[in-house]
């Protein structure tokens, strides 16, 4: 059975707007489920705010087809009331942060990759960096 992984909005920016310093090891972290090594995941929230983010650094028209391109390598999980509703009671500080984290949860993922740890604190998941998640794929 493969790994069901979780993405975080930061990583795919990583990938897609190719920041300096972080996109390799999302290029890495991607290629992998592009070689169906694992199963990655985002939200339907990390969607709307990677389009969102992207058309400040490119035209609309292009960043609908890089998310044409980048949906091949993903299943997105749909947000829904009772996610809402567990990251409204949450001790999460950052209400995104919490849609993702609970969107992970209810949908039975095994880990979730993000660059910000620390936003993640006290998990029932484990909570890994996209350089971690690869260095440990490569060890085992």
């Amino acid at each position: 059975m493969m790994e069901k992984v979780f993405v975080d909005t930061n990583i795919v920016l990583d990938l897609l707007a190719k920041r300096d310093g972080f996109y390799e090891a999302a290029q890495e972290l991607f290629s992998k489920s592009d070689n169906e090594e694992i199963d990655l995941y985002v939200s339907a929230l990390t969607i709307a705010n990677t389009h969102y983010l992207l058309t400040n650094r490119y035209k609309a028209d292009d960043v609908r087809k890089i998310i044409i391109k980048f949906k091949i390598l993903v299943k997105v999980l749909p947000t829904d009331d009772k996610i809402i509703d567990l990251a409204l009671a949450s001790d999460f500080k950052d209400f995104e942060d919490a849609m993702q984290y609970h969107t992970a949860l209810e949908n039975n993922l095994d880990i979730i990759v993000t660059r910000n740890k620390r936003d993640f604190k006290n998990t029932k998941l484990p909570i890994l960096t996209a350089q971690e998640y690869v260095e440990l794929k490569r060890i085992n």
